[in-house]
């Protein structure tokens, strides 16, 4: 749902622009039954050229390995047994989504599933795995990925010059990875004064009582926004960080913020915890009345100071 409303005109009229034809989607095709197995059985022996297999959601392997939580409809063979064919012959292994890409949600609690992710953490696809590309599988995560984030990830490959050297430490395209949803988000005023939320529709802050996520987390969700317009912040829903491995396990709830000594568990990256209560301390001491008052209202109450005319 996310992926259909990539550019101003679709995911399909998107692809179709860098010459991208959508071989085979089990939504989005018009084949299905045994026409869509004819396609699968020819990318699965190497009769049909797969530039790129994109997998959705996590991998069933239960039970016991076996993989039979989850058949392909009408062959009686598990999805993972699909995939692992197809891999064999695909140029590229893209993972589209958290799930695809680390297991998600599927994987959470006690996994009665036995989810797995492509390749991350004893995932479907052992770690040396490499597609005919030489890469390993690109992992475009989120829940739901950015429909930017798979249209620029896809015409990448397909305009060639894709490396290794595009992809972070877990797979995913540094095009968005490189950065934190942090960047940008409409609410930063309020972070750089500790001015915070105290309920859901407050402007303030949502890091220190919410549980939002955003300084840790990769991704340029507040720069390039969803749909033209709009973030989870922006939405008053907090950042979960959910282009990143075990998000689906938080250790709290997803809108209370876990702290130990009333200091937040999940700080900014690279600040130290020491730097972060003194940086707290003297931003909560300097911010402005108006900050303050705003941080707890559900719309502006004090506008900015406007100086007067000379």
């Amino acid at each position: 749902m996310s992926a259909l409303a990539a550019d101003d005109v679709g995911l399909l009229r998107a692809l179709e622009r860098f010459g991208i034809r959508l071989l085979w989607h089990p939504s989005l095709s018009e084949e299905s039954g045994a026409e869509a197995l004819a396609i699968l059985t020819a990318a699965a022996e190497g009769r049909v050229t797969v530039d790129a297999l994109c997998v959705e959601g996590s991998i069933l392997t239960g039970p016991n390995g076996t993989g039979r939580f989850q058949l392909l409809s009408g062959t009686g063979t598990p999805v993972s047994r699909w995939v692992e064919r197809i891999a064999r012959h695909a140029q590229n292994m893209v993972a589209v989504g958290s799930c695809a890409a680390f297991g998600g949600i599927p994987m959470a609690g006690v996994n009665p599933t036995d989810a797995v992710g492509l390749q991350h953490d004893n995932g479907l696809l052992p770690a040396e795995f490499r597609s005919r590309s030489g890469l390993p599988v690109i992992n475009i995560a989120g829940c739901a990925p950015h429909p930017g984030w798979l249209v620029e990830t896809l015409a990448d490959l397909a305009l060639g010059g894709f490396d290794a050297a595009r992809l972070d430490s877990l797979g995913r395209p540094r095009a968005f990875a490189d950065h934190l949803a942090h960047h940008g988000c409409s609410r930063n005023e309020f972070y750089e004064f500790k001015a915070s939320a105290a309920t859901a529709s407050d402007r303030g802050c949502l890091m220190e009582n919410l549980g939002c996520k955003a300084t840790q987390a990769p991704g340029d969700c507040n720069i390039r926004r969803w749909n033209g317009y709009g973030s989870c912040t922006d939405g008053g829903f907090t950042c979960i960080n959910c282009t990143s491995p075990g998000f689906q396990n938080p250790g709290a709830p997803f809108q209370e913020t876990a702290k130990v000594a009333g200091i937040p568990v999940g700080l900014p990256l690279d600040m130290p915890k020491a730097w972060f209560v003194a940086l707290a301390a003297l931003s909560k001491s300097a911010t402005p009345q108006r900050v303050r008052t705003n941080a707890h209202s559900d719309h502006v109450v004090v506008p900015p100071a406007r100086k007067k005319s000379p």
